[in-house]
């Protein structure tokens, strides 16, 4: 028997005892195996710290995982790297999409400098022109619109609640904010 197929078997049985949650062995394989598991990582990630924490995190999934591995299905070495090698690669991953989410809101920060005295102001004379644009409707249109807009009624809702069908008050909304529209000036 070949120096490497003892290995395989001896890392194999060290992973079924650590599957039965035998803290020895689990302490042993990490001994025999965490030099090439973090030089697998570091060559993925680049970042001695992000290597360390990843092959931390393996590890712990090895610990969690280990009564998973069947050797009929591929070595122990094979399982243990493939599993690093999947979490180094779901690290690369996460911090791609961090950073993405960094440029992403830090370009949307940029234009989102504002007055917030100014944007009140506004917001209160924007409220105020409406408010005198629905002053210029009749009144069962502002009542449809009302109960629409500012009661948060479906159109069925305000038909419901005034008595009128479906498609009187689909009328009414719609010549009502027509008017509305004119009388703000929108185009």
């Amino acid at each position: 028997m070949s120096a490497r197929a003892a290995e395989s078997m001896e890392l194999a049985a060290l992973l079924e005892r650590c599957g039965g949650s035998d803290q020895q062995a689990f302490a042993e394989l990490y001994d025999r195996t965490c030099a090439r598991v973090y030089g697998l990582v570091l060559r993925v990630l680049h970042d001695p710290g992000y290597a360390e924490e990843t092959t931390q995190e393996v590890y712990l999934q090895i610990w969690r995982t280990a009564a998973n591995f069947d050797s009929a299905k591929g070595s122990a070495v094979t399982w243990l790297m493939t599993l690093a090698h999947r979490r180094a690669v779901d690290r690369v991953r996460a911090e791609q999409a961090h950073a993405q989410r960094e440029v992403a809101y830090g370009a949307s920060s940029l234009g989102n400098e504002f007055d917030e005295v100014t944007e009140e102001v506004g917001r209160r004379l924007e409220q105020q022109a409406v408010l005198a644009g629905l002053s210029t409707l009749t009144s069962t249109q502002r009542e449809a619109i009302s109960l629409a807009y500012y009661g948060g009624r479906t159109y069925a809702e305000v038909a419901e609640y005034l008595g009128v069908g479906l498609p009187t008050v689909k009328s009414r909304i719609r010549d009502g904010l027509t008017r509305l529209k004119k009388s703000l000036g929108v185009t």
